[in-house]
This record gives C-alpha cells, sequence and structure tokens, in this order.
C-alpha cells in the first residue's frame, strides 16, 4: 500500500513513519527533509504518486498567539494547509485519509468524560482552524466517497514534544512551575506510539474518534514523572493562597489568576474514548510511561 504522511518530521510524523515503514511504501511531505519539501500552507502540492491512504499530522501546534498575526498562522496552516492538501488529492482519489485533529474543538476548559457528541464551541484560534478543517475534510470525503477518520487527542506524549506539554516541561526544568494545592485535577493524555499505532489499522474506515490512554492522570502525577527525569522539586502554592489571588484578581484588569483561570487549574478535563475502544479495538498504554 502506498502512503503519504505530512507533517512527518514532527514527532508525532516520526511514530507514525516508524509504525508503517516495515509493511508499507511511504512518502512525506513536510517543509524539509521529505519526500516533497513544500509548505502548505503556500499553495497546492503536485504530487508524482497516487496514495491508497494518506495521514495528514501538518499543523501549527497549540500554542497562546500573542498577536493578529500569529492568529492568523493558524488558519494558514491549519485550515488553509488542508484545503490546499485535500485540493491536490483531488485527480487521484485516495480510499481512506485521516486527519490529526485535537479535543481543543469542543472547547471546554473542564468536564470529565467529554465525548464525540459534544458541540464544537472551542473560541481559540487553534480551535476554530481546527474545527474548519474538520468540516473541510468531512466535506470533500463526502464529495468524493472517500473514507475520512479525524482523530481528535488531548496531550499526545512522545519525544520532543510541541505546544502544551512542551511549555510544561520547559517551566518544570527552569524551576518556574508551581503546582496548585494538591494537584488533584486529572487530564487526559495520549502517547504518540499509540496513536501510531491505530492509525496502522484505519485503512477503509470513517468516524470521528477521541484517543487517551484511558487513566486520566492527576496533575501531580504529570509534574512528579517529568520533575523526576530533571532532578526538579515541585514547588508547591497552598490552595487558600491562590484562591485569594484569583479572587483578587477578578478585580484586577490583565491579572495572570482569576476565579476562572483558578477553577481550570483546579478541575479536571478529561475525554471519553470508548467509541474508539468499541469500534477500533483501542487498548492504549499508560501515556505517562513515554514521558521523557
Amino acid at each position: 500500500m502506498k502512503v503519504l504522511i505530512t507533517g512527518a518530521n514532527g514527532f508525532l510524523g516520526r511514530s507514525i513513519i516508524s509504525a508503517f515503514q516495515k509493511e508499507h511504501e511511504i512518502e512525506t511531505l513536510s517543509r524539509k527533509n521529505s519526500t516533497y519539501n513544500f509548505d502548505l500552507s503556500k499553495g497546492t502540492p503536485r504530487f508524482d504518486s497516487y496514495f491508497n491512504f494518506v495521514i495528514h499530522v501538518a499543523g501549527k501546534a497549540h500554542i497562546l498567539p500573542k498577536n493578529k498575526k500569529e492568529e492568523k498562522k493558524f488558519f494558514e496552516v491549519n485550515f488553509e494547509g488542508t484545503k490546499n492538501l485535500l485540493q491536490s488529492l483531488t485527480g487521484n482519489l485516495p480510499n481512506t485519509f485521516v486527519y490529526i485533529s485535537t479535543v481543543a474543538v469542543y472547547g471546554k476548559e473542564f468536564g470529565e468524560n467529554i465525548d464525540e457528541n459534544t458541540i464544537l464551541n472551542g473560541g481559540s484560534a487553534y480551535a476554530k482552524s481546527k474545527i474548519l478543517a474538520e468540516a473541510e475534510v468531512l466535506a470533500f470525503g463526502e464529495k468524493h466517497d472517500v473514507n475520512i477518520v479525524i482523530l481528535r487527542p488531548p496531550l499526545v506524549i512522545g519525544k520532543s514534544p510541541k505546544g502544551n506539554l512542551k511549555s510544561l516541561m520547559r517551566a518544570v526544568k527552569k524551576g518556574y512551575y508551581f503546582r496548585i494545592g494538591k494537584g488533584l485535577a486529572r487530564r487526559s493524555m495520549v502517547s504518540a506510539i499509540d496513536i501510531a499505532d491505530v492509525i496502522t489499522r484505519l485503512y477503509g474506515k470513517h468516524g470521528i474518534y477521541n484517543l487517551t490512554d484511558r487513566r486520566n492522570p492527576r496533575f501531580r502525577d504529570i509534574d512528579s514523572k517529568i520533575s523526576d527525569g530533571y532532578g526538579r522539586k515541585i514547588k508547591v502554592m497552598p490552595d487558600s493562597l491562590i484562591k485569594v489571588l484569583a479572587k483578587a484578581g477578578d478585580f484586577i484588569p490583565g491579572s495572570p489568576i482569576n476565579s476562572f483561570k483558578y477553577k481550570k487549574m483546579t478541575n479536571s478535563l478529561t475525554f471519553s474514548d470508548d467509541k474508539a475502544v468499541k469500534e477500533l479495538n483501542w487498548s492504549p498504554r499508560n501515556a505517562l510511561d513515554f514521558i521523557e
């Protein structure tokens, strides 16, 4: 089977290549060091091959944009880039197209067991760009009778991660991370290796799936694993102090902490992947074991 993997140089892309390369013929697309060196946000690539299976991983990771220009970049990369890729495939349609999306599309800051039927209400530039890209991919599949699989992972664990995990690891390493209270709030996460493994079984499939490691570790489990790796001791900020600062922050414009942010930090945010277990035989490993 001929497989195209975009975003092949990222940590998830590399895991997917490893999962496919033994049994399939792979070509890759990235800005550099790939079969097709191309920036999807700049135009439509031209392929020399027909691909049975396309796995679209390339995208701009979840970071807080500093200005309108950075916000626009999410749409250029995640939405326009996806449109350009789909356009390039219209003349030679694949059987199956997998799109790596995100649980950020739900727009939830806290909640438990959020499933795929939840309304897509993400308000950030990152989430909005992914919502638009999902719609484009689904419309492409409907119009051209291509099998579409959309995967919505939470925090993805792997070597050289990006986004929120990278920021957390940097904060712990440099010593400016503080655990809030006992760190009992839970977060969903999943390993890149398990995502790659399930993708090898998605050819001919169709559907939208959340993917987690089904353990939803506590904040204290996550930051302890990271701090142990760096030989750092976690600093703890008493919950009572944070509550006071949060209430005061409600009356101070631009405060780094307020009641909403306090609630976000101290309440769980977990997602249900029961659908993947039932339909994809999803059986993930403990993502904490993949934090290095």
